[in-house]
């Protein structure tokens, strides 16, 4: 006859033995913490080289990341308070070699057709200043954004009463999810009502599965939804489709099939006021860091950048060469192109120190501000390839991607990138191109 064990004594000796196993092997409940715990996002290769990439799902897109409100929140006056855009992941799994900035890339042997002397005010477009910035904390009106000379700015949402700080214009950006417009078609109506002429993104990097995830058929759906919406409430505003994260031969299928899609659920050419793309240079790999591949294309692999690519001169213009032929060939030509986000995710230690953002920004602001082409740019703006662009970003916390923000969030302060973009814009508005 087996005796027993009082039920009480029984409860003690198993926590007594799970007391000893935290206590030996520690090592186990570190390892299941990350399963709990929010994980940094995949646009960036790790600096620990990993068997396989962490993939991290997009948070909701109403707080897309939760970061605490004061340091890590963007908002409008008199508006909520929203988090920065999710990102994916831009780094591959690299040890950072800890190299100095290698010398300039070469450029592509492109010569873009120089901007008169006799024409007033090359660097305005409309009467602002051509370029924006991307605001990832804000509000906007936190910062002495004055120097910056900003024409407009963006935060990746819907406001019906955004700060407009000088003037500067806001851009609204309408975000998808799980198949359906965020916010809804009646708030954008009510919005676009509110705010008469506005420029709309539909879409962030709908391409990228760490944003706004949308297969070419649904992007199509939810583009007439939102464009119909926003066209009858408010006749004067200017639609874009959602900027795709880079404008590869990959990314330009997926608007060949974006393009079809529309047609053959609507019977018509899909109506673009405004044509939009983001320019970042990230790898193209299925379960890899950088942009992976867009949703819906059975694709395992596109452009394999590496880190150092990332701030590559010659392929930033050759992307966006590429994309405005891309344009021209599909009856495009005579429509507006901005790049509503590009610049470096790459933290210092991978070897981009200011001086090596500050030495980039100022090579895409040359480019964008000089490049022109007859048989490409737009027609209304003297053949330039580019009219407007933004720059990520104004004040991105430390932990999404802060090497290219111009001020600090937790401290207010303009940063020596800020630094750099405030000498810079200053030339090109003098009339120097130093």
């Amino acid at each position: 006859m087996r005796s027993r064990i009082p039920r009480w004594l029984g409860w003690v000796l198993v926590g007594a033995g799970v007391l000893l196993i935290l206590i030996a092997a520690p090592d186990i409940w570190r390892a299941a913490v990350p399963l709990f715990s929010p994980t940094a996002e995949p646009f960036i290769p790790t600096r620990t080289p990993a068997a396989s990439p962490t993939v991290v799902l997009p948070s909701p897109l109403a707080q897309p990341a939760q970061i605490p409100t004061s340091p890590a929140s963007r908002s409008g006056e008199g508006s909520p308070t929203i988090a920065p855009p999710t990102r994916s992941p831009m780094m591959p799994s690299a040890t950072p070699t800890g190299k100095v900035s290698p010398p300039a890339p070469t450029l592509l042997a492109i010569e873009p057709t120089r901007v008169l002397p006799s024409q007033p005010a090359p660097w305005t477009f409309h009467g602002l200043p051509r370029w924006g910035i991307g605001v990832a904390v804000g509000p906007v009106s936190r910062y002495n954004i004055t120097p910056l000379r900003l024409g407009w700015y963006l935060d990746w949402h819907v406001h019906s009463n955004p700060p407009r700080p000088g003037g500067v214009e806001y851009v609204q950006v309408v975000r998808l999810r799980d198949g359906q417009l965020q916010p809804g078609a009646d708030t954008l109506a009510a919005t676009a009502r509110a705010n008469p002429g506005s420029l709309w993104l539909i879409g962030n990097e709908p391409d990228v599965k760490w944003q706004d995830n949308t297969d070419p058929i649904t992007y199509a759906r939810l583009y007439h939804e939102a464009y119909r919406a926003i066209e009858e409430a408010d006749p004067t505003a200017r639609i874009a489709i959602g900027g795709v994260s880079q404008p590869t031969p990959l990314r330009r299928r997926y608007l060949d099939a974006v393009l079809t899609a529309y047609r053959e659920q609507f019977g018509s050419e899909m109506p673009v006021d405004v044509w939009n793309v983001h320019n970042f240079i990230l790898r193209e790999e299925r379960g890899s860091w950088g942009v992976d591949i867009p949703p819906g294309l059975p694709d395992d692999r596109g452009m394999l950048y590496e880190i150092d690519d990332c701030d590559n001169l010659e392929i930033f213009r050759r992307q966006v060469v590429d994309f405005r032929r891309w344009m021209a060939e599909r009856g495009f030509q005579n429509h507006p192109l901005i790049v509503s986000e590009y610049g470096i995710p790459m933290p210092e230690d991978y070897g981009f120190p200011p001086e090596r953002v500050i030495a980039f920004l100022r090579g895409t602001f040359e480019f964008f501000l000089t490049a022109s082409d007859p048989s490409l740019g737009y027609p209304g703006d003297g053949y330039r390839l580019v009219q407007r662009w933004a720059w990520y970003s104004l004040d991105a916390p430390d932990t999404y991607y802060p090497q290219g923000r111009l001020f600090d969030p937790a401290t207010g302060a303009m940063t020596a990138v800020g630094e750099g973009w405030v000498s810079i814009v200053e030339q090109f508005i003098s009339g120097g191109e130093r």
